[in-house]
């Protein structure tokens, strides 16, 4: 171990005597010492061993390898507790400290630990969703407890800050060199924390290390994707947050859209309106689709499509999200795109105004107050394929709906049609009087025809008895 090599060099003998040099170099010199042309030189057989930390560093080391320890908030120490909680704010400034150098940056040995601690700290195993009943049963009141505070939050809230500081001061391949894919996948897994403060802290940090983990990008994109799918059947936390790093990564998409980016619109987006707890992330879904057909409107009808098909039976709560929906993808139409898309639109619409639950048929009538889509409806021929299920919606609504708000809705609904296109909302009611009388004459005569098999039926029978 502690032996030495030696190693021969052998080199050209020295230049005759009447030669004049031109430089003076290493190996005249070595020559002048020598002149049989053998050099031995003495190289220790290990490596050197790597370089010590600076003080400094390694008092931040052993202050981050004490913050490792967890405390459950339940029977621990409160001093200790609070020893901990300041250690934590110490390294939060040594980390911030650290940013502002020239160049900024962060000691190896420092980042190593400083991992460690994120690890011991952040990842844990999550317990089962406990809010999925409540958000089931209290759908459509903001008033019921729909989280569950963590009493670590403390302690947790400073690991967060650290962790973001850690991000804003290493450079890239710091990062790189010290956070990986196992490491990136633990921290997605704490989006089904049902503490909103930590997603909120976990959305800022997962955001900001696609930022500077440009090689990994893919791979957290495929992550996100992956989680998204899962809670289509699977209620957890976190969908809402993860929508919103979509949404601004989206924002970022080069035009045109590549495959895998259209494939994450059809295969992830779309599917998410199938889920029953729709409501608690539905704002943030809009607008990742939305930015889609901003960026390409010809996926619009790929999106109407997609919604359709999944349009719920049972859940009006849904059905107004949706309607919500569609009246702001209406909104990003131009008239081309909208003549297209009308029919499929405004029959599902004018389906929805003759609903039982007063609030999905109030919704469905009030899609005639936006300006925009009454502008393109009364424009070029689209009225003539909107108004005759409307017209069918209204006529029911007034003479049969239960609910007289309902009703007064729809009136006014009818007075807009009347004067935006009389002559049109004639015929339609003409049309629809014929084919009621129609059907009714229809069903007159399938019942005369009952009765008179039932009066077959029974003169046979009476033929029978008699003839017993």
């Amino acid at each position: 171990m502690g032996a030495e090599v030696e190693v021969v060099a052998r080199v050209a003998p020295p230049r005759a005597p009447g030669k004049k040099r031109t430089s003076t170099t290493l190996l005249h010199l070595l020559q002048l010492d020598n002149p049989d042309g053998v050099f031995v030189f003495a190289a220790a057989a290990n490596k050197l061993p790597p370089p010590e930390p600076e003080p400094e560093a390694e008092s931040l080391i052993d202050k981050i390898a004490s913050c490792c320890r967890v405390f459950t908030f339940a029977d621990d120490d409160a001093a200790e507790r609070d020893a901990k909680l300041e250690r934590l704010e110490e390294v939060l400034a040594a980390v911030r400290s650290s940013g502002k150098n020239q160049p900024p940056g962060l000691d190896h040995l420092v980042m190593v630990a400083l991992v460690k601690m994120f690890a011991a700290n952040l990842f844990r195993t999550m317990p089962p969703p406990a809010t999925c009943p409540s958000v089931l049963a209290e759908a459509a009141d903001e008033e019921a407890p729909s989280a569950s505070l963590l009493p670590s939050w403390p302690h947790l809230q400073a690991v967060y800050d650290v962790l973001l500081a850690v991000i804003a001061a290493a450079d890239a391949k710091a990062l790189r060199n010290h956070i990986d894919r196992p490491f990136l996948t633990a921290l997605l897994a704490l989006f089904a924390s049902e503490d909103p403060r930590e997603r909120d802290r976990l959305k800022t940090a997962y955001h900001q290390l696609y930022a500077k983990l440009t090689p990994e990008r893919a791979f957290m994109r495929r992550s996100m994707a992956a989680a998204l799918l899962a809670s289509v059947h699977e209620c957890g936390g976190g969908v809402a947050e993860l929508l919103e790093i979509c949404g601004s990564i989206i924002n970022g998409f080069a035009v045109p859209l590549k495959e895998e980016h259209r494939g994450f619109l059809l295969r992830v987006l779309l599917p998410l309106h199938r889920a029953r707890w729709l409501h608690a992330y539905h704002r943030q879904l809009v607008y990742c689709v939305l930015q889609f057909v901003h960026k390409e409107p010809g996926l619009a009808g790929a999106v109407v499509g997609g919604i359709l098909r999944r349009w719920p039976v049972t859940n009006c709560q849904k059905e107004v999200l949706l309607i919500d929906e569609l009246e702001e993808i209406v909104d990003a139409l131009d008239q081309r795109q909208f003549d297209a898309l009308a029919a499929p639109i405004c029959s599902r619409i004018a389906r929805c105004a003759t609903s039982c639950s007063s609030q999905v048929a109030e919704r469905a009538l009030y899609v005639w107050n936006n300006e925009r889509f009454l502008e393109m409806a009364s424009a070029g021929g689209a009225m003539e394929r909107i108004l005759p299920p409307f017209v069918a919606s209204v006529e029911d609504n007034l003479e049969r709906h239960w609910s007289k708000c309902v009703q007064q809705v729809t009136a006014s609904v009818k007075a807009l049609l009347l004067q935006v296109a009389p002559d049109l909302y004639d015929r339609c009611a003409a049309d629809l009087a014929a084919s009621r009388a129609e059907a009714d004459a229809r069903a007159a005569a399938r019942d005369a025809r009952w009765h008179r098999l039932e009066a077959a039926a029974e003169a046979n029978a009476d033929a029978d008895l008699s003839s017993s």
